[in-house]
């Protein structure tokens, strides 16, 4: 009994003093139509199917649709967060492979009008959440608002998807700007997404990174080319994610390799000294650790 005891203490100190960070991915592009949210779901159940706990953060705020796109019946949403009514925790519910789903409103102005200090609060939200959460993936809204900059700056890494269009380019340039030289966000993970070939997706990739290497102090890595594929909108009509409708469709293939790749993508120890995704419970880890070893 007596080592038993020494045993668990002794886990609960090591937890304690080397507490994991959830790894923060933010998924934008600047434009609507892109296909953030099929990339979005498509990593997090490729990821949850490895048995990793997977959590996506439906970050839309005003015209929510991950809880449509997977079928998922839902109560309450962000908004009755952010109105008191309940607690984060309150409103999780669960999709495929036992991934959490943080679902937010559709057709409610005031949702795309929150303050910054709104933002801060909701991200902060998540520290006090007792979910045991490996990844987050944030699906933000299209455009260039402060919603969007503040969700890609509290993440650990920024992935920025683009289709072959000269408005989606634009788009994705005009956020990579703001990020780059008013937030402080340097790094940038590209998706070239619905592509009809590789060589098409390292072709869009060269367009993009030929005007920020000209004007912008970022750096740019291309991570996946995802290929057109039919099956995406078959899976979308059966509100299914396409890794589970069509495995071995070309774009679930891709997706797949997507979400192994992130997984290797390193999490920095130790906080950025800026708002971010459940630093607080890292922080608050730290400080319970301190007070275990002073006793």
């Amino acid at each position: 009994m007596i080592e038993t005891t020494m045993h668990d203490q002794a886990s609960g100190l090591r937890r304690l003093t080397n507490p994991t960070r959830t790894k923060v991915i933010t998924v934008t592009g600047g434009k609507g139509g892109v296909g953030k949210t099929n990339i979005t779901l498509g990593v997090a159940a490729a990821m949850a199917k490895q048995g990793k706990k997977v959590m996506v953060l439906d970050a839309d705020l005003g015209l929510a649709n991950v809880d449509v796109l997977l079928g998922l019946r839902v109560g309450k949403n962000l908004s009755h967060v952010m109105q008191g009514v309940c607690d984060l925790k309150d409103i999780i519910v669960e999709g495929p492979h036992g991934m959490k789903i943080i679902p937010a409103s559709s057709g409610m102005r005031g949702m795309t009008e929150l303050t910054t200090a709104q933002h801060a609060g909701l991200i902060r939200a998540f520290g006090t959440l007792d979910e045991d959460v490996d990844v987050l993936l944030v699906d933000t809204a299209a455009g260039i608002s402060d919603m969007v900059l503040s969700f890609s700056r509290a993440a650990q890494d920024v992935m920025i998807v683009v289709c072959d269009e000269p408005t989606s380019i634009t788009d994705a340039y005009a956020l990579i700007k703001l990020l780059s030289r008013e937030h402080g966000v340097t790094r940038f993970k590209v998706v070239a997404n619905m592509v009809r070939s590789y060589r098409e997706g390292r072709d869009l990739f060269t367009k993009l990174t030929r005007v920020t290497e000209r004007f912008l102090n970022a750096n740019l890595e291309l991570v996946a080319c995802v290929p057109l594929d039919e099956h995406v909108r078959q899976s979308v009509k059966k509100q299914k994610v396409v890794v589970d409708a069509f495995p071995n469709a070309p774009a679930a293939l891709a997706l797949n390799a997507l979400a192994n790749k992130a997984l290797t993508w390193p999490v920095p120890r130790n906080p950025g000294g800026h708002l971010e995704f459940f630093v607080e419970r890292l922080l608050m880890k730290d400080e319970t650790a301190g007070d275990y070893l002073s006793e």
